[in-house]
């Protein structure tokens, strides 16, 4: 299947690893031209050099906090400069630290503000004129299964991830006319790191050991495991595609079937 990506200028935000590299790695499997941040420069030039090994794929990166204002403005301004437009954007940032209510401090909820909020509205201010002017464009925001089902113990997911949703569907659309669509991704337990620092801190709660953990993730999936991060790579790619034309605003999940929610 052509997905008609070939020459696509393709924002890649947390992209040094896990599922941002993973969706790199599939855009620019499909021809499309890459643009990947981290706040970790070296590991950010690593992938960097791995995506064009594996693909031939042009590649860009630089160094970028996306829970920074100025440093997204930074990022999406080099990007221009490298390629000289923007047709997908895909946002995504690590997750904030599990915990309980009582456990949070005011400067926790900020913290996962930025970073999960408002990297996501901002990373969208900077790429929409583009698109607009183009009349044409893609978002894709990697949030969680938390958005349909929230996760005990992720009281800071749970709650900003969930303002994501609404922006997206709210912005999808304003977008709609321009012919920018609007998508989120829902990934459930998925072989990251994340998901190994989630089960080592829920571990510790609880006492019990991390393959405990996973084993009771995966008991409560219906395939029986955990989902591989190529496997949500799929999924945007095919939204990020000339196929996906008639899809916005919506909410898909990738976890194997364990989400509970009808929609």
């Amino acid at each position: 299947m052509d997905l008609g990506l070939k020459n696509k200028v393709a924002v890649v935000a947390a992209a040094s690893k896990g599922l941002g590299r993973a969706v790199a790695l599939e855009l620019a499997r499909e021809g499309a031209r890459i643009a990947i941040c981290s706040r970790n420069r070296e590991q950010v030039r690593q992938t960097a050099e791995f995506l064009h090994g594996e693909t031939g794929a042009e590649v860009f990166f630089d160094q970028a906090d996306v829970a920074r204002g100025d440093e997204v403005r930074s990022f999406v301004a080099n990007t221009l400069n490298r390629f000289g437009d923007i047709h997908i954007l895909v946002t995504n940032a690590g997750g904030p630290p599990a915990g309980l209510f009582v456990s949070l401090r005011p400067q926790d909820w900020m913290t996962a503000f930025h970073l999960n909020l408002m990297s996501v509205v901002q990373l969208c201010s900077e790429v929409i004129p583009h698109m607009q002017k183009n009349r044409w464009g893609r978002i894709i925001n990697v949030t969680s299964i938390s958005v349909k089902q929230p996760i005990d113990g992720l009281m800071l997911s749970n709650s900003i991830r969930s303002a994501v949703v609404g922006f997206a569907k709210t912005l999808s659309n304003e977008m709609a006319p321009y012919n920018i669509l609007v998508n989120n991704v829902c990934p459930g337990y998925t072989r990251t790191e994340r998901v190994e620092e989630l089960s080592a801190s829920m571990a510790e709660r609880k006492g019990v050991s991390r393959d405990r953990i996973v084993a009771t993730w995966e008991g409560s999936i219906p395939l029986g495991r955990l989902g591989h991060p190529e496997e949500l790579a799929a999924l945007v790619a095919f939204l990020a595609s000339e196929r996906a034309s008639y899809i916005t605003g919506t909410s898909i999940t990738v976890d194997g079937g364990a989400t509970k929610s009808l929609l």
